[in-house]
C-alpha cells in the first residue's frame, strides 16, 4: 500500500541512507513479529507493558535533566496502572511470552531512532515505503512457514480482509503519522508521548465500550499525562526539521 502510495525511487540512494533503511526495517519487522507473537503468550497489557520498556529505556537514556528522568518514572508507573499489569497474579506470565515482549521493546526503541533518521534523510513517506519492504521481507519467511504447516486454505477471505484491516490501521496511518511526527520531535519526547497510547485506549474503551475506569487507572493516567507535560515543556527541547 505504501508503495502505492509514496511510489519511492529505487535507486540514487547513498550507502548510508541505504543502511539505515535497512536498519529501520529490522527493527520494524522484528517488533511487530515479536509483539504479535507475544500476545499468544500474555494479555495484551501486559505485553504492552512490558514492551514499553524498550521507548522509556530510550528516553531515560537520551535524557540529561532529572526532572525529565523523574517524568519516565512517573509514566512507568502510570502504564503499568493502566494497563492492570499490576493486578495480574505472576504465575500467569510466561516465559517465552516476556522474552518476546521485551524483544519487542528493543526492536521499538530502535524503530523510534531508525524513524527519526529515516525522516530526515527521506521526503514524506518514501523511506518508510523502501523499509516496509525490509519489514516484508523479515517477516515473509515466517508466513510461509505458516501456510506450510497449515495449508493455504487456512488463508480465507475473514482472515486476508483482518490482514488488511491491520495493515492499515497498525501499519500505514500510524507509522506515517509517526514518521511526521518525529521530524518535529525529539525521540526523547516521542518516547514519553508514546505513553499516551494506553491512555488513549483505555479513554476509548470508555467512551465507546461503556467500559468504567478504575481509580488506579485514573491516576495511571494522570501520572502518563503529566509526564508528558513535563518532558514537552522543557525549554530549549531538540525539534527534527
Amino acid at each position: 500500500l505504501l508503495v502505492l502510495i509514496a511510489r519511492p525511487r529505487w535507486r540514487g540512494h547513498s550507502r548510508r541512507d541505504l543502511g539505515t533503511i535497512i536498519c529501520f526495517g529490522l527493527a520494524m519487522g522484528l517488533m511487530n513479529f515479536a509483539f504479535y507473537a507475544s500476545l499468544g503468550h500474555l494479555p495484551i497489557g501486559v505485553a504492552v507493558t512490558i514492551e514499553f520498556v524498550g521507548p522509556l529505556t530510550l528516553a531515560a537514556v537520551l535524557s540529561r535533566r532529572p526532572r525529565d528522568l523523574l517524568a519516565v518514572a512517573a509514566a512507568g508507573i502510570g502504564v503499568l496502572l493502566i494497563s492492570r499489569a499490576l493486578s495480574l497474579p505472576l504465575e500467569q506470565l510466561e516465559v517465552t511470552g516476556i522474552a518476546l515482549a521485551l524483544a519487542a521493546g528493543v526492536c521499538w526503541a530502535a524503530y523510534i531512532v531508525f524513524s527519526g533518521r529515516t525522516g530526515a534523510a527521506f521526503p514524506q513517506l518514501e523511506g518508510l515505503a523502501l523499509a516496509i519492504v525490509v519489514a516484508t521481507a523479515v517477516v515473509l519467511p515466517f508466513g510461509l512457514w505458516d501456510v506450510a504447516r497449515h495449508g493455504a486454505d487456512a488463508w480465507d477471505t475473514e482472515v486476508l480482509l483482518k490482514g488488511l484491516g491491520i495493515a492499515v490501521l497498525s501499519s500505514v496511518l500510524p507509522y506515517s503519522l509517526e514518521l511526521f511526527a518525529l521530524r518535529r520531535l525529539a525521540p526523547a519526547v516521542f518516547g514519553i508521548l508514546l505513553s499516551l497510547e494506553p491512555a488513549v485506549a483505555a479513554l476509548a474503551g470508555l467512551l465507546v465500550l461503556g467500559q468504567v475506569l478504575s481509580p488506579a487507572q485514573l491516576l495511571g493516567m494522570a501520572l502518563v499525562v503529566v509526564a508528558s507535560i513535563l518532558v514537552l515543556g522543557r525549554p530549549g527541547a531538540p525539534a527534527r526539521d
